[in-house]
């Protein structure tokens, strides 16, 4: 079924809308927040709680692409399941290591608020990642979107792990520098 034929029950307010959703994206929700909470039974309640969120919130939204809709909605969810879980103790693996990477290049969340509407940051953000060669751009996000591991990037890329480290910290550099000429506070 088409992204637009699932959008269309839901605005009908029909139930099989959550169903056909289920059958397009379960294993690519699930993938996104197993791979942040690296545990299945979190996971399929983030799935759960994505397909209910979807369902109070189409409509009014009216999703171009639902499985990118659905995938920031389980991502949230994931993330907010991880901080609950580590909230006496600083986790480690990918999530946590590629949120610290990134934490140099973006301005505090207190000062954003305060500063600047979250809107602009993500707009010179979707700017930035326009100006990036297309292996780059996806390197860039499958670590920092989908939180996945230099090792795999690499195979995915059939890179050596070295030249997928380098290509991210330059790319760190190019984001600061461009998030400071926008006029983004660090």
């Amino acid at each position: 079924m088409t992204d637009e034929a699932i959008v269309a029950l839901y605005f009908a307010r029909d139930e099989q809308a959550i169903q056909e959703s289920k059958n397009k994206y379960s294993r690519f929700l699930l993938s996104i927040a197993e791979r942040i909470l690296h545990r299945t039974e979190d996971a399929e309640e983030c799935e759960n709680s994505t397909y209910y969120q979807a369902w109070r919130t189409i409509p009014p939204n009216q999703p171009r692409q639902l499985g990118a809709y659905l995938g920031k909605i389980i991502r949230n969810y994931a993330l907010q399941n991880l901080r609950a879980n580590n909230a006496d103790r600083r986790g480690g693996g990918a999530v946590s290591a590629s949120l610290d990477e990134l934490a140099f290049c973006l301005p505090d969340t207190h000062s954003v608020e305060e500063a600047l509407d979250a809107a602009l940051l993500a707009e010179a953000l979707n700017r930035f990642l326009m100006t990036l060669s297309k292996s780059t751009r996806q390197i860039f996000v499958l670590r920092y979107w989908y939180c996945m591991e230099i090792r795999e990037i690499s195979d995915i890329f059939s890179y050596k792990e070295s030249r997928v480290k380098m290509i991210l910290l330059r790319t760190r550099q190019k984001l600061l520098a461009y998030l400071e000429k926008e006029g983004f506070p660090q």
